[in-house]
């Protein structure tokens, strides 16, 4: 492509925040004339940039006089070390009667709040938290749906210095003990239910079980949401939310203190190759960078309106909180986003006015394969940045998000992770977007693409690294003491650099593009090949609902196996697989061909919505698939065992 799919007007780059950011630095002596130049000055000099960007956005809290110990130590550079601040006080710097959270569950339930009232309840839950013997150091955990309640609670806990894990409530019971029981929380948020494609689930059913077995719960706090009246004698320690806030008046919070790193969130990674790390995050890493993404990035300001679709059991939620602190109304979503069609997004976005419309890639893909064109029949004319992450978005999802849904938007896609909770690549709005290319490395963030051997790439495909620290790189993983396996997870290919685990290039615009995991990345015939690039070309056929591809040991070598989930009505024939494998040779190369095509009901995903070809793989080998309960779908598994097709 010889043109951008979108440039921002002169006017337009003109009013970003990112463009008075930029003439802020250069007060200070960055010296950039350029967004290049501005990223290059934040790569070299972190105390500056880092610096710069507290005041710019004026954190609430005592900077102190060093920004960063041993910068390039990774792990082990200190960020911050003189700081003191409280997450949660910068998220509540309102109390007006302007809207906070506007919050939709499905086409049932529909409730606003204003900033007034989300202080006066979390001021009313920080006090209830406090008298249940809740403080700086413990940890609580939440069991809900993406709605107001849960934000009320983090922003609770987060005001004592308490540390907060959150799941989503379509994990069953073990998936809930997995993550939970590791960090032993003493509070327990949850719903009694929630919805999906028109149907409403119970929670209660599983609360005693995780109660019972979560011993050291000692409250559990309990949102009326599916039903008006709340059963729960079943369940230990168990009160209604309004019961449990009953004693206690709204007053002025009292913000705890505390370091930069202390810990304000554990997340959880969602493979399924073990037991979900417990990844623990410090508030201080966490509020920087998503100001930083959602101000500069995403040219959030006061008054947008800000959705994700998210749930509580992926970090976009912990990501779309954060806009609180740029005095966005923050937008939230319980249910299917596609029912009772595939308008209800777009739907909602005209409805409330989104300014920031989040979905991941393959939402975005789904709408292109169901034929929605929202550019005629929506107005979308409040949404200025359209975001997408949680897997790669190819040049097909490009292109139709500019012909179908609107003409005039930045399309940012981002790429990044629960490991820093942060983005390393994403969107830019002072710059171009290009077809299939996230626009460039965030500021910051030190970003490179590296081979086998450490060396710097400025071409080809290689590993995502980033050379020097950043404010969010984890403290660690929860239980970890002697730091090994936080050690092995990011640190051991690279010593002294941050390794993602993602396949991904440059390009001639400075734009980069991710590959896939380069965990799942194929070896045929010696030569690393991206998951990424054979879907692509796949899925652009109209007989190919989605599909996942694996390498197979064959021969001495690795064999290409991909498995395709059809449209309805299409049939996987001789000729489809030779549409199949000449798109592939084509677009791709002839290493990238599949040399077995078979076709499966259904493919297993992660609760987020990513595709797991790990876990395929050790089912096609016959090697056992551990913590199952981070699988949407666990069942679907089976249909990759014992294939005959894959032993000749």
């Amino acid at each position: 492509m010889t043109e951008p799919l979108w440039t921002p007007t002169p006017e337009r780059v003109a009013g970003t925040n990112m463009a008075a950011f930029l003439r802020f630095a250069n007060d200070r002596g960055a010296g950039a004339d350029s967004p290049e130049a501005l990223w290059r000055w934040s790569v070299r000099d972190l105390d500056a940039f880092w610096s710069a960007l507290w005041d710019f956005f004026d954190i609430i809290g005592d900077k102190g006089e060093r920004i960063v110990v041993e910068p390039d130590l990774l792990p082990g550079a200190r960020w911050f070390p003189d700081a003191r601040l409280n997450y949660a006080e910068n998220l509540l710097r309102r109390r007006d009667d302007g809207l906070a959270l506007m919050f939709r569950g499905e086409d049932r339930v529909r409730r606003d709040v204003t900033w007034a009232e989300l202080y006066d309840t979390t001021s009313r839950l920080a006090s209830a938290l406090r008298a249940a013997g809740v403080g700086a150091g413990d940890r609580v955990a939440a069991y809900t749906p993406n709605m107001p309640e849960a934000i009320m609670y983090m922003l609770a806990a987060a005001s004592l210095g308490a540390t907060v894990s959150t799941a989503s409530p379509d994990f069953g019971v073990q998936g809930v003990l997995d993550r939970f029981g590791q960090i032993e929380p003493r509070v327990l948020l949850a719903a009694d239910g929630y919805y999906y494609n028109g149907t409403r689930y119970s929670s209660l059913g599983r609360l005693p079980e995780i109660v019972d077995r979560l011993r050291t719960v000692e409250r559990v706090v309990v949102v009326p949401y599916t039903v008006d009246a709340l059963d729960l004698s079943a369940v230990r320690g168990a009160v209604s939310f309004d019961a449990f806030l009953e004693p206690h008046e709204a007053t002025d919070i009292e913000f705890a203190r505390l370091p930069f790193d202390h810990p304000l969130y554990i997340l959880f990674s969602s493979g399924t190759t073990g037991a979900p790390k417990c990844i623990v995050h410090g508030a201080g890493g966490v509020l920087l960078q998503h100001v930083k993404e959602q101000r500069l990035h995403a040219d959030v300001k006061a008054d947008d309106r800000t959705f994700y679709f998210t749930t509580c059991g992926w970090m976009m939620w912990n990501w779309l909180a954060s806009a609180l602190a740029a005095r966005s109304t923050v937008v939230l979503y319980d249910g299917s986003p596609f029912y009772p069609d595939g308008n209800a997004i777009f739907d909602y976005a005209d409805e409330v006015g989104m300014t920031l419309l989040g979905v991941s890639a393959k939402f975005i893909d789904a709408a292109a394969k169901a034929g929605l064109r929202p550019r005629d029949t929506h107005d979308l004319g409040s949404v200025r940045t359209l975001c997408s992450t949680g897997s790669p978005l190819v040049p097909e999802g490009f292109d139709y998000v500019y012909e179908h849904v609107k003409r005039d938007v930045h399309l940012a896609s981002v790429s990044g992770g629960t490991d820093l909770c942060a983005c390393f690549v994403g969107g830019h709005p002072m710059l171009p977007v290009w077809s299939g290319e996230i626009q460039g490395p965030a500021l910051g963030m030190d970003v490179d693409v590296w081979d086998e051997e450490g060396r710097p790439l400025a071409s080809g495909k290689g590993e995502l690294v980033c050379k020097r620290s950043f404010p969010s790189v984890p403290i660690g993983f929860w239980g970890d003491d002697d730091g090994s396996r936080f050690h092995t997870a990011y640190f051991d290919t690279y010593p002294g650099v941050w390794r993602h685990g993602d396949w991904m290039e440059w390009t001639e615009h400075g734009g980069a593009i991710i590959h896939g995991r380069s965990d799942a990345t194929l070896n045929a015939g010696g030569v690393r090949i991206g998951t990424a690039e054979i879907y692509r070309q796949v899925e652009k056929l109209p007989e190919i609902a989605e599909s996942i591809v694996i390498g197979q040991p064959w021969d001495n070598d690795t064999r290409v196996v991909l498995f395709v989930r059809l449209a309805d009505g299409a049939s996987l024939d001789a000729a489809l697989e030779a549409r199949i494998r000449a798109a592939v040779r084509e677009n791709a190369s002839p290493r990238h061909v599949p040399a077995r095509i078979l076709e499966v009901a259904d493919i297993p995903r992660t609760k987020s919505g990513k595709i797991v070809e790990l876990a395929v793989r050790a089912v096609v080998l016959g090697e056992p698939v551990k913590n199952l309960e981070a699988l949407a779908n666990p069942e679907a598994l089976e249909l990759f065992e014992n294939r005959s097709e894959l032993v000749e």
